[in-house]
């Protein structure tokens, strides 16, 4: 089996899926070889070729396949995640980044306890001294550090719909 067959003798994966004649001036073809079906059927299925080949001929050329691969993350999201897609993804990740900034504030609160720079600093004070230990914003703009309130009170509940 060759490598790269010449464009005349292979079709792309959108017009394999479509079964049609690949010609030369196919929008689909530098961006989804004959080697992506799967990806291209994802992405057919989820914004349908119609639509991917209007968005694509109005994306300037060397933006192209930027946008190819971020309607092929998009399909692939939607799939696994049809309510939500990238959405809810981007939450997770949300949540996530809370949950390890919380992690290293409480981290870093113990180091300054540990460390001996002031015994009479608070974490939850917003002393110059502390935010120039530990070089961080003030701890207000962050979140408490005192456990009376959990960290959930921080985050929006993914139980409910996302708002953009």
């Amino acid at each position: 089996m060759r490598g790269h067959e010449p464009r005349s003798s292979s079709s792309c994966a959108a017009c394999k899926l479509l079964k049609r004649r690949c010609t030369p001036t196919c929008i689909f073809a530098p961006y989804f070889r004959s080697s992506d079906l799967i990806t291209f059927a994802k992405v057919h299925k989820v914004f349908g070729a119609s639509n991917v080949s209007k968005l694509l001929g109005e994306v300037p050329e060397e933006q192209r396949q930027e946008t190819v691969n971020s309607l092929a993350y998009e399909a692939e999201v939607r799939l696994k995640d049809p309510v939500y897609g990238c959405i809810g993804a981007i939450a997770s990740l949300q949540k996530k980044m809370l949950e390890l900034q919380h992690d290293l504030a409480v981290a870093r609160t113990r180091l300054l306890a540990h460390s001996g720079v002031s015994n009479h600093v608070s974490p939850l004070d917003n002393s110059p001294e502390l935010a120039a230990f530990l070089d961080l914003v003030p701890y207000s703009d962050l979140m408490l550090l005192d456990g009376s309130t959990s960290l959930d009170a921080y985050l929006y509940d993914l139980g409910q719909p996302p708002f953009v």
